[in-house]
């Protein structure tokens, strides 16, 4: 099972979006125009994390913590999106459950506000991370992503 890095300190959404940042190589004096800086810091790593053809293997904690520490339900999409594509939808959802059964209390609320977009639906012109090569996990619309073998049930 994967598992976002435990922390013994509070996060925030500023530390988490901050980190993201850093690892784009995004400079984080972004110029202030009247939104909070996180929000500022979260827009600047977007395109970024979408355009680029690779993610290295420890960005994954950190892109999921920002997901879970956005306090906006529509915005934290702009980190599992990317995770999705590069890591699958599995391996997010795995992480997210993580979280959901250790995680604070703020961290459960926010694994349960990125549950959503972790069934975002994936396109190859959509981002160079679903390039080949890439995690080709089934949408969870697929009936075959809710299966597993077994006995078929008495309905079918």
């Amino acid at each position: 099972m994967t598992r976002a890095p435990a922390h013994t300190e509070p996060r925030s959404f500023l530390t988490c979006a901050t980190e993201v940042a850093r690892l784009l190589g995004i400079d984080d004096s972004v110029e202030e125009t009247g939104a909070p800086r996180a929000r500022l810091l979260a827009h600047a790593a977007r395109k970024p994390l979408l355009r680029r053809e690779g993610m290295p293997e420890e960005w994954f904690g950190p892109l999921m913590a920002a997901a879970v520490h956005d306090p906006d339900p529509s915005f934290c999409r702009w980190f599992v999106e990317p995770a999705v594509y590069a890591f699958g939808r599995r391996r997010v959802a795995a992480a997210l459950v993580d979280y959901l059964r250790s995680g604070t209390d703020t961290e459960r609320a926010g694994a349960a506000r990125a549950w959503y977009s972790a069934g975002v639906s994936v396109y190859p012109e959509r981002s160079p991370l679903y390039g080949p090569g890439g995690v080709r996990d089934p949408p969870w619309t697929s009936w075959r992503a809710c299966t597993t073998p077994g006995p078929k049930p008495p309905w079918r």
